[in-house]
């Protein structure tokens, strides 16, 4: 009883402290629901493997994954954005992750892991994959439901530059041979995000298929629907700083740069064989 008196005498202090707010004042109020959600000092390592198996036995495995992302100094600054809003009509409601704005390059992710094959009762490392300094600046993922069949319908729309991508045979902590991309950038044309699906004008989808052979994982994207668009495929562009190869008591062979000015995906479609 003492407690229940103690919270009625908190809210009749903080109602006594209330300010009437004006009309201008209120009309610039906006409501939303959703969940905001930072990664503010985000590290993770572990032993984990993940592997893919042919109808033959081959395999191909990826392992010992590990992420950490470095940020600016105030937590929850700048965080993701969870939200489901309403669909294009006659479509089902979406749940749409907006990623952070980054505008300052303060959010940088380093990540690493490790791979192999197996085949005829042999498995062999191939050593390691290394990001350094990934930087995602705006953009976000989209999911619902699809418009026909099973499964889960995406929408994904990135603004990404690489500091460094690189391919190491001798293990993430041996960069003494390497294939290495340095300087990757990844965007629209227009040089905002490149929005490479979109659940309703061009939807990408994850599923599974059946066909004689039983059912079969099924990745694609679909044509670009003009009753939810423009019609035509966002174009992106890709640029690399850099391509070189290094290798101990060899020079470095220095392939210089590449750039695709303008890439679009007008149609995808990755059945994997059962």
């Amino acid at each position: 009883m003492r407690m229940l008196l103690g919270l009625l005498l908190i809210v009749v202090a903080s109602a006594g402290a209330m300010e009437p707010l004006s009309d201008s004042v209120l009309s610039s109020v906006r409501g939303r629901d959703g969940v905001s959600f930072d990664l503010n000092g985000f590290a993770m390592s572990g032993d984990a493997r993940v592997t893919y198996t042919t109808p033959t036995g081959a395999s191909l495995y990826a392992e010992k994954f590990s992420a950490s992302r470095s940020d600016s100094l105030l937590p929850f600054s700048d965080p993701f954005r969870l939200d489901i809003v309403p669909g294009a009509p006659g479509l089902a409601d979406v749940i749409n992750i907006a990623f952070p704005v980054n505008a300052n390059s303060e959010q940088r992710w380093q990540m690493a892991y490790d791979w192999g094959v197996g085949a005829n009762g042999v498995v062999r490392e191939q050593g390691s994959v290394v990001v350094k300094d990934m930087v995602l600046t705006g953009g976000g993922l989209q999911f619902t439901t699809p418009q026909v069949n099973d499964g889960i319908a995406f929408g994904a729309a990135l603004k990404l530059d690489i500091g460094q991508l690189s391919f190491q045979p001798r293990g993430r902590d041996d960069a003494t041979e390497a294939m290495v991309l340095s300087g990757i950038h990844i965007g629209g044309a227009d040089g905002g995000t490149w929005a490479i699906a979109n659940v309703a004008s061009q939807p990408a989808v994850i599923n599974a298929l059946n066909d004689e052979s039983g059912p079969r994982l099924h990745i694609g994207i679909d044509w670009p629907d003009a009753r939810y668009g423009s019609g035509q495929a966002p174009a992106g562009s890709i640029a690399v700083d850099n391509i070189s190869f290094v290798s101990p008591g060899q020079p470095t062979v220095d392939l210089g740069s590449s750039r695709i000015g303008s890439i679009q995906i007008q149609y995808l479609d990755i059945k994997f064989k059962q």
